[in-house]
């Protein structure tokens, strides 16, 4: 297995800080979506700059830098603004976003204001090069939203999975935490797993069980 393909497996089990260093251009990304003349990739712009920015890579001044005239730099200036109108309409808020917001002008605060009504209305955008497809940006950013949602709560579930393994660790050994499960996902128990388990697994799940042992154990983690 070469490098590259070890670290892209080691992302896919649960380690994406050791993702191959080419995949992790997010500024350059940005500054060659803002040097493209294609409308549908500006129209996504908000999806890649809320990824990017979750990446913790996203840095606006190093975007900047990228980009070779000023007409690019005006243009990744608006596409930033769409974006900030596209969250604002999404009532989001982001951590890096405010960062950015504290160089925005009162003429920019003025327009993202502007094109998140024209959002809320259904119109698009006033745009000096091309006219953005409002249903297009919407239906982009609510996929991209979806996704992240769905991405979230399996990570949670994930994290919920391991959790309560480790907890059934620390209390059952590996015998009487499988007769835990099957006890408990009704699997038929032998003779000798259902007197093992009445002798000694259903002590301690009847000590779980005990609110004021729970409280108690609360307690003493708060100190």
């Amino acid at each position: 297995m070469t490098d590259d393909k070890l670290l892209k497996s080691l992302s896919k089990l649960g380690f994406p800080m050791f993702e191959p260093n080419e995949e992790l251009q997010a500024n350059e990304t940005l500054a060659e979506v803002v040097k493209s003349n294609d409308t549908r990739l500006w129209e996504g712009f908000p999806v890649l700059l809320a990824n990017a920015g979750e990446s913790y890579q996203f840095a606006s001044d190093q975007v900047e830098q990228l980009l070779p005239t000023e007409e690019f730099k005006g243009r990744y200036h608006r596409l930033v603004l769409l974006s900030a109108a596209v969250y604002a309409y999404y009532h989001l808020s982001f951590s890096w976003l405010n960062k950015v917001k504290k160089t925005f002008s009162e003429d920019d605060k003025n327009r993202v204001k502007a094109w998140r009504n024209a959002l809320a209305d259904g119109h698009a955008p006033n745009w000096s090069e091309d006219e953005f497809d409002p249903e297009r940006i919407r239906g982009l950013f609510e996929l991209y939203y979806e996704q992240k949602v769905e991405k979230d709560r399996k990570r949670k579930d994930r994290y919920e999975e391991f959790s309560l393994e480790y907890a059934l660790s620390q209390v059952f050994s590996p015998k009487q935490k499988d007769l835990f499960k099957k006890k408990l996902e009704g699997d038929p128990l032998t003779k000798t797993e259902r007197e093992y388990y009445s002798r000694t697994v259903k002590k301690k799940v009847v000590a779980l069980a005990n609110s004021e042992l729970h409280s108690l154990a609360r307690k003493l983690l708060e100190q």
